[in-house]
């Protein structure tokens, strides 16, 4: 708890104790620390002088800014109506059959999380998705067997 006290304190002496700082210190916990726990949010809130329920409303309003503990690759499919319209769901229920999981779950192993996303802003290359903060485009079933092998090869953290 001593270093994420002292890394919202550093966020906050980077960012400033404003209200709008709450999102860039969000992000940056989520950054070093892959979540926010309910203690952090409530460090978080002491050091801003917010709300408990102000920061925990933020925290859990943005898709990006986890507040449960996810995998090392976090996988987001993006689930506008162009990614539905060219394949999302078949590229879902490979990605399901792949890892042995359901949306919105993590694998035993914490490797990988599966789950949905709003628009990734790639509609012209759908279907899309992100695997932490990598853009894949113009999926297919084959495609998304290969991306995942090749995550499955990689190291932990």
């Amino acid at each position: 708890m001593v270093e994420v006290e002292s890394l919202v304190k550093r966020l906050v002496n980077i960012y400033g104790r404003k209200r709008e700082s709450l999102l860039p210190v969000l992000q940056g916990v989520v950054e070093q620390e892959r979540t926010l726990t309910e203690v952090t949010l409530k460090i978080v809130a002491q050091e801003l002088d917010l709300s408990a329920a102000q920061v925990y409303g933020t925290a859990t309003f943005y898709g990006f800014l986890d507040t449960e503990p996810r995998g090392e690759f976090v996988i987001r499919v993006c689930k506008s109506i162009t990614c539905a319209m060219k394949g999302k769901n078949q590229m879902i229920k490979t990605m399901e059959d792949t890892l042995k999981l359901k949306l919105g779950e993590t694998t035993k192993d914490k490797k990988f999380t599966l789950l949905q996303t709003n628009c990734l802003g790639w509609c012209h290359k759908a279907p899309t998705m992100l695997i932490n903060d990598e853009v894949y485009i113009n999926l297919d079933q084959e495609k998304v067997i290969e991306i995942i092998q090749s995550y499955s090869r990689k190291g932990t953290y």
